[in-house]
């Protein structure tokens, strides 16, 4: 769309309310809800004075996409953080960490096993932030400052995205582009992969400086090695959608190897204690927090009650995978509406599908529900108590609920008033250069919508339809949506929203995005390079066709 004239400039008037919310949350450092909800007012004010969409209009798409995200983000958020905070309350997140703990005495590879292994693992199985905020307070448990462990849960869940939820981003870039979701998610094997190989590194970087890197390159190098490798085996040669889950549990079982034969000569101890996730219990009570563990050590019982309600969720998301329980799935417990009042025509004089499907059996929320409801059977937790805590889950959240849903409206006025269209097609018009940017494409649409699949949705056709006008094949472009997508989710506002609130540092946003930005910025620059590098002659032989 190019109501001014020029595509440049309504480039230029669609990217204010970006540009906005990134110099509000960054520059100035105003918190995220009210970044946020400036960044709305300028989306619906270039709707209405650029796009000549009708204010009711405006309104109405911001609502549509604030209803969204409660399905999509805080259903997912609140239960995940739920079940970790039962765990907190019967003493056996304790237990938990002393596990981990005892998997090395260094807290660095404990960073990795658990913000690149075990967050990989809740990425594959139910994404939507989850392992952003379970992991983040895992590793203030095990000693690290909260806002560190906030960047480091962030910057590790990177590798795993493209292939989230099961592989959803490729299975619904497969969908909207109408071309095969096993090609895409081949070639995103060969593009993610590559950058999932340097993520542990960073995450050492990160937790103790270069020294450290020094001093840890060992577990850094074979957890790195061990996920890219299998994540590239399993999404080009078994199955994208499972290709997380195998490389999250290689990675962790070649990192618990390596340490039986080495460990770091100056070992960086934690302090595996109990941490209250970002306050949801105002103190940690010995009437209300249990105490588990002998002193000679936990029993073999409350180490398993305490992967318990991991192991559940690991069940229950593999059944919800066998094709006689998606099907029923699929025709049961869903509630599809056209929403009220929306009536868009795109570009073309089609109607925009702005119906709202209201998923209630099959959702990841629900899933993590129902694991949540198993754990209070698990860790011995009354009905009355499991309710207060999910109580004091949605309180820790606060200010962080009314950001995802002004930045989810946001993402939708923006969307359905075409302002995204018009950047994307802008970006299009580089010609040849557009394949250095293609992967840029999908980072932004990840900063925007904050999931991979959201920027997929938006985007990938626009990818098919420069490599068709560039004469490359159109697998590349679009796995280059998604594994840029990944590097934009550090940063986007509702990422960080959660990741503040997991460890109590809820208005802490605009800092957290200081410190997460140039890592963000660093690893799209190497993506770019090999994505143009894939669309030479130089690595044209990576190039799934």
């Amino acid at each position: 769309m190019n109501p001014t004239g020029s595509l440049t400039g309504t480039a230029l008037l669609a990217l204010l309310p970006l540009i906005a919310l990134l110099i509000l949350l960054g520059g100035l450092r105003w918190k995220a809800q009210w970044a946020g909800l400036v960044a709305l007012a300028a989306a619906v004010a270039v709707a209405l004075f650029s796009y000549s969409m009708p204010l009711g209009q405006a309104l109405d798409a911001g609502a549509f996409g604030a209803a969204l995200s409660l399905l999509q983000v805080l259903w997912i958020t609140f239960n995940a953080i739920w079940i970790y905070n039962l765990t907190v309350r019967s003493g056996h997140f304790e237990v938990l960490g002393r596990a981990f703990a005892a998997i090395s005495d260094d807290r660095r590879v404990q960073a990795i096993v658990i913000a690149f292994s075990f967050g990989a693992l809740l990425e594959a199985l139910a994404g939507g932030g989850s392992p952003v905020a379970i992991c983040s307070v895992m590793l203030v448990a095990a000693g690290f400052d909260p806002l560190k462990a906030a960047v480091l849960a962030l910057v590790a869940d990177t590798a795993p995205v493209a292939f989230g939820g099961l592989g959803n981003p490729i299975t619904v870039l497969g969908s909207t582009t109408g071309l095969s979701a096993d090609k895409f998610g081949a070639m995103a094997g060969r593009q993610s992969a590559i950058l999932a190989v340097f993520v542990p590194a960073i995450l050492v970087g990160i937790a103790g400086g270069w020294k450290a890197l020094r001093q840890v390159w060992p577990a850094a190098l074979t957890a790195g090695l061990t996920f890219g490798l299998c994540q590239f085996a399993f999404s080009n040669y078994w199955s994208y959608k499972l290709c997380d889950i195998f490389a999250a549990l290689a990675s962790a079982g070649a990192i618990i190897a390596l340490n039986r034969v080495w460990r770091p000569a100056d070992a960086e101890g934690g302090r595996p204690v109990p941490v209250i996730a970002g306050g949801s219990v105002d103190d940690p009570d010995p009437a209300v927090v249990r105490r588990v563990g002998a002193p000679g050590g936990d029993s073999r019982t409350d180490r398993v009650k305490a992967f318990a309600p991991y192991a559940v969720i690991v069940l229950l998301f593999s059944l919800a995978q066998l094709d006689s329980v998606k099907n029923w799935l699929a025709t049961h417990g869903i509630w599809k509406f056209a929403w009220p009042g929306l009536h868009i025509l795109n570009a073309k004089g089609k109607h925009v599908d702005t119906s709202y499907t209201l998923n209630y059996l099959g959702a990841t929320g629900t899933l993590l529900f129902v694991s949540g409801l198993i754990t209070l059977l698990i860790l011995r937790t009354g009905l009355i108590a499991g309710a207060r805590t999910y109580a004091a889950t949605i309180r820790q959240f606060g200010w962080a609920i009314f950001t995802i849903l002004c930045v989810y409206g946001l993402s939708y006025v923006m969307n359905l008033s075409g302002q995204i269209t018009t950047l994307g097609v802008w970006l299009a018009g580089a010609g040849s250069a557009f394949a250095f940017l293609s992967p840029v494409v999908g980072w932004f649409g990840v900063t925007i919508t904050g999931t991979d699949v959201g920027s997929n949705s938006l985007f990938g056709n626009l990818q098919v339809t420069a490599a068709h006008q560039l004469n490359v094949g159109p697998t590349l472009f679009g796995a280059a949506n998604s594994s840029g997508g990944v590097l934009g989710k550090m940063i986007s506002p509702q990422n960080l929203a959660i990741g503040t609130a997991a460890v109590g540092e809820v208005g802490a946003e605009g800092l957290l995005f200081r410190r997460v930005l140039g890592w963000s910025l660093a690893m799209l620059l190497a993506l770019c390079t090999i994505v143009w590098l894939q669309s030479t002659p130089v690595l044209s032989w990576m190039v799934v066709h």
